[in-house]
């Protein structure tokens, strides 16, 4: 019996640790990303010619989203030359203007629209994606979640094996 309740708990556990990463939007990954629609740029224009682009789906209400500016930021700054991160919210210009800390140092957008989050069909937020210099998307999801965090380590192996 003993034997059998151990079995039991190591099938509990490899089949957890088996489930796939859960997203909140459809999933796009390795296919061309839809183009990045913006109703108004809060910061300067990026150039992202030849360049990875992280797009952040945040909110100035949403716990998580502050909570990942600080790590973005400092993706921003880390893979400066090869990255750029660019945050996108579909709240009013002068709500996103109010937002102050922490504060963001990378580019910032809006869509009141939401075409972007419509195409994506995002309906959880933080939700990222990273697109390589060629359109495609390398990573995707809630860059929080638990065994699937969006790292530095992480940015740094899309970009190696792109390289490679």
């Amino acid at each position: 019996m003993k034997n059998f309740i151990v079995l039991l708990i190591a099938l509990f556990t490899i089949s957890t640790y088996a489930q796939e990463k859960e997203l909140w939007a459809k999933s796009i990954l390795n296919e061309k990303a839809p183009e990045l629609v913006v109703e108004k740029w809060l910061s300067d224009i990026p150039d992202t010619e030849g360049k990875f682009v992280l797009i952040d789906f945040w909110a100035t209400w949403c716990g998580p989203c502050i909570k990942a500016i600080p790590e973005l930021n400092s993706y921003q700054k880390e893979f400066k030359d090869k990255l750029v991160v660019i945050g996108l919210s579909d709240e009013p210009e002068a709500k996103v203007k109010k937002h102050k800390r922490p504060k963001i140092e990378y580019y910032s957008a809006i869509d009141t629209q939401s075409r972007l989050n419509n195409t994506l069909e995002v309906r959880g937020i933080p939700h990222c994606i990273l697109i390589d210099p060629d359109g495609i998307v390398r990573w995707e999801g809630y860059p929080l979640l638990t065994g699937y965090e969006l790292t530095s380590d992480v940015i740094a192996k899309v970009i190696e094996n792109y390289e490679k």
